[in-house]
């Protein structure tokens, strides 16, 4: 079977928990052929891959979100049906998906002649005169073309044909899944390991680039592209129940979702090289993560500092990557310096299983996540975790009914109390690390091994194939 794997922003680009997730599954399949299709900002990235992709990857085809080419100059008008999808989607009523799909896949419009056009006028005009007219027209305007190219882009993308579209997350990945269904007739599976509308909210609600009411636009524009992925997917997995349950809250069909936690080789976390002399006396706190602001490295490190200053053999290894945000890991690393902190140390990307039995802890104080396989590796390790109430790190730490009990400790976001009492705890009560560790390792064997996860995909996908063998009748064709 051909599997079309549709990324955005991460493989084979970036590290990262799904990157590491759509390697893994890779991997565990050497029986089918898979196709990548990465969603980028820009052909500045194109080919710069950090993995080393699998045999079984025939073919990468990329999408520039930001591409600086808009195509010709020329007139672009459409039929009044076309102008009407044009229309419906740009005020929201019952989008006409299917005559936007065919427009753009069949007639490839210059995207300067479309978004400079009488067409594109006349539809925003209505929009802005219905529901933004207080603001003024022409910075309006442009902001339309800026939240429509990158749509459109998408829109205008050449598929890669498939038996499978798997694409992990909704968005633009889930837009090219669902015109491949449209094209081809190949079922789609939607795999969110965050809520990707959930999380642009957030996004949006705290940047600086865009202001005041336009946020609104833009929140909108991307449940819009959710709600096509939710209702053209055959199958919606998430991670845990209530990822379900708010995929549901946002207009995904109940009888279409599936929980599929993550897993991982547990045996690969045994007997890991352990503390060191450079150790002796050392209590080290592990925080595996990129050094990038959802990551939220500055309220580690401010919160770190203040346990160092009441613990002082307390010891902070930062394990991860920091290129993605060159900017914010300068910040950071000035951070540890305005504030004299010692026992702090920027590994970079390195083998997490060189370091990880070192460590007495690990940490993580994101303001978003999924179901992070930092925790999980951390328990294979033995390790207790702390982590910020986000995602599904509660859940993790906590467990879901199974009386294990806790195995670290939760705080809230951006909580320096919280979380350096966190810290201090188990760096002064070594009996209750080990029970902690001894939990978490319990809790990972028991329900998330990479073996139950890639079974679990197995069922699907081999329940795919045969349905796949039944005639297909591309709806494009149809027309």
């Amino acid at each position: 079977m051909r599997i079309c794997m549709v990324v955005e922003g991460c493989y084979p680009y970036a590290v990262g928990g799904v990157s590491s997730w759509v390697h893994s599954m890779i991997q565990s399949f050497p029986e089918h052929e898979f196709v990548i299709l990465a969603i980028v900002s820009s052909r500045a990235m194109r080919g710069k891959f950090v993995y080393t992709l699998p045999d079984n990857v025939t073919e990468v085809c990329e999408l520039y979100l930001q591409d600086m080419d808009w195509g010709g100059r020329g007139k672009v008008r459409m039929n009044r049906t076309e102008y009407n999808a044009l229309r419906s989607l740009l005020l929201d009523q019952r989008i006409d998906w299917e005559t936007l799909i065919h427009y753009f896949q069949k007639k490839r419009p210059s995207l300067n002649g479309l978004l400079m056009g009488e067409d594109f006028l006349h539809a925003v005009s209505e929009f802005y005169q219905l529901h933004y007219s207080q603001v003024a027209f022409a910075d309006f305007l442009w902001m339309m073309r800026s939240i429509y190219l990158p749509l459109f882009f998408t829109l205008k993308m050449k598929l890669p044909k498939a038996d499978l579209y798997h694409c992990l997350c909704t968005g633009y990945a889930g837009v090219l899944g669902s015109m491949a269904k449209y094209m081809y007739g190949s079922p789609l599976i939607i795999s969110e390991h965050g809520i990707y509308t959930r999380e642009r909210e957030e996004e949006l609600v705290k940047a600086k680039w865009v202001q005041g009411l336009y946020k609104n636009v833009w929140i909108n524009q991307f449940r819009k592209m959710s709600r096509l992925a939710y209702e053209r997917a055959d199958l919606v997995t998430s991670l845990y129940e209530h990822a379900r349950v708010l995929q549901i809250e946002l207009d995904c069909p109940e009888q279409k979702t599936q929980v599929t936690p993550n897993g991982i080789r547990v045996e690969d976390f045994q007997d890991l090289p352990g503390k060191t002399e450079e150790d002796e006396g050392r209590i080290n706190v592990g925080a595996v993560l990129r050094v990038s602001p959802i990551k939220d490295v500055k309220s580690l490190l401010q919160a770190f500092g203040f346990a160092k200053e009441r613990e002082p053999a307390l010891k902070l290894w930062v394990m991860g990557p920091w290129e993605e945000d060159e900017e914010y890991a300068q910040d950071c690393f000035e951070l540890v310096e305005d504030m004299a902190l010692q026992d702090v140390v920027f590994t970079g990307r390195i083998n997490v299983k060189e370091y990880l039995g070192r460590m007495d802890m690990t940490i993580l104080t994101s303001i978003s996540e999924g179901q992070p396989l930092t925790i999980l590796e951390s328990f294979a390790a033995r390790k207790p975790a702390i982590a910020t109430d986000v995602g599904n790190c509660r859940g993790l730490i906590m467990g879901e009914g199974d009386g294990l009990g806790a195995a670290g400790i939760v705080t809230h976001i951006m909580n320096l109390e919280e979380i350096s009492q966190a810290i201090l705890y188990l760096a002064r009560h070594p009996e209750e690390r080990q029970r902690m560790g001894e939990v978490g390792y319990q809790r990972v064997c028991a329900r998330y091994r990479i073996d139950q996860m890639h079974s679990a995909y197995q069922r699907i996908y081999q329940d795919f194939a045969q349905a796949g063998q039944r005639d297909k009748v591309p709806q494009e064709a149809a027309r």
